[in-house]
């Protein structure tokens, strides 16, 4: 598993791992092929049954996933999670559906969460730079950044963790987990991540 680590920032751990170069090129290749065909895009689109305030977000087709062996990839790594966290295995990992976000300048995510049991996302393209604050002496800059939310903050217990995001990253996380993904300006480039929802079930 590529450089696969478990982090506790708050309640529920999440997990950090990297997509193969390789990947992420299959990926880019078939979305870059999907936004050229107007029929498949409309097709594919998702935009009207999730919550983001973005410019394009797509299903990915089951016929691509499986060429790529994505199912295999999640699973894999929510079996390292289980195995690390849980001392369990598990019995039956069902992928519900996997989409592309594509965003850019002023998009945003706002809070939220997802069905299933196990999600995530994934970086495909990520901006030179993501702009600068309105107050640039703030020590915190969240523009196109993912904020991950659990409770509320306590002495010693944080409530919040930022994520910035880098070409192959991929986070997973429980359903339930809210979170949101910031607006960024001051470049014309384009934020791509793709994201899933799995069933779970464990021995």
């Amino acid at each position: 598993m590529n450089n696969f680590e478990v982090l506790k920032p708050f309640g529920p751990s999440i997990v950090k791992i990297k997509m193969s170069n390789e990947m992420i090129e299959q990926i880019n290749e078939y979305v870059d092929s999907v936004i050229k065909d107007e029929q498949k895009i409309k097709q594919l689109d998702e935009g009207d049954k999730l919550i983001g305030k973005v410019q394009q977000e797509f299903l990915m087709e089951v016929e691509f996933m499986k060429k790529i062996k994505w199912a295999d990839f999640l699973a894999a790594s929510v079996s390292s999670w289980a195995r690390e966290e849980l001392n369990k295995e598990i019995k039956h990992f069902e992928l519900i559906k996997s989409w592309v976000v594509r965003q850019f300048k002023n998009d945003y995510n706002p809070v939220h969460w997802h069905t299933g049991d196990i999600s995530g996302v994934g970086y495909l393209k990520v901006p030179s730079h993501l702009g600068n604050t309105s107050q640039p002496d703030k020590k915190t800059n969240e523009n196109g950044k993912l904020q991950l939310l659990f409770g509320s903050p306590n002495l010693f217990s944080k409530s919040t963790y930022l994520v910035k995001p880098e070409l192959g990253d991929f986070y997973l996380f429980p359903n339930y987990l809210m979170h949101t993904v910031y607006p960024f300006s001051g470049t014309d480039e384009e934020r791509r991540s793709v994201s899933f929802n799995a069933k779970v079930l464990f021995f």
